[in-house]
């Protein structure tokens, strides 16, 4: 695919442990011409961990996108009616932001730009890394898997002895879910072996 003249939304929320797998992805979008608008959630601006501190993963989406972060709800709004977004990515989707987007909340600029996709009938793709997705989460999962113009990459049990119920998406596989989501097409296959022992 050509991705000269597209603009892709990459939004990022809390599951820090995925974020060294996510920055890559960003890298090979914009290595393709891509203009990359990066979104983040609030625990991205305020927490630091033993994955790296909020203000390096900041530094890292600007220098890679070129662009501001949207950090604010108010920022987000006005992606509805500039219809600015071709497509939508969410990666990490955490359960939290799973959850709330299944139950139409909107209280982050992440949830703000998905809803503001979803309104624009735009491709919407999770890259799913939760620790309930196949607990208390599933039914939410259930019910975007069955949603319009959402997409989901490819997923799988990450850890399945020590932590049955978690599910985390192949972050390598974001590019090519966006291109088959573009053509409102599912990549195939989504369930998949993703075991990290």
């Amino acid at each position: 695919m050509n991705w000269q003249g597209t603009t892709v939304g990459f939004a990022l929320t809390g599951s820090h442990c995925t974020f060294a797998e996510v920055m890559p992805q960003i890298q090979r979008f914009v290595d393709a011409g891509a203009r990359v608008v990066p979104i983040v959630s609030y625990t991205i601006l305020t927490t630091d961990t033993r994955f790296g501190t909020s203000e390096n993963w900041q530094q890292q989406l600007k220098e890679i996108t070129g662009n501001d972060i949207i950090a604010s709800i108010v920022d987000a709004e006005p992606l509805g009616p500039s219809k600015l977004l071709d497509v939508l990515v969410i990666a990490p989707c955490t359960g939290n932001t799973t959850s709330k987007l299944a139950n139409a909340m909107t209280e982050s600029p992440v949830l703000m730009a998905a809803k503001a996709q979803m309104r624009n009938q735009k491709p919407l793709v999770l890259a799913i890394s939760t620790n309930d997705g196949l607990g208390l989460n599933a039914m939410n999962i259930g019910k975007l898997l069955i949603t319009k113009n959402i997409y989901f990459v490819p997923f799988g049990q990450d850890a399945p002895a020590a932590k049955p119920n978690s599910l985390v998406a192949r972050m390598d596989l974001i590019m090519e879910t966006c291109e088959a989501a573009l053509e409102g097409k599912q990549l195939q296959p989504m369930v998949i072996e993703r075991f990290n022992y």
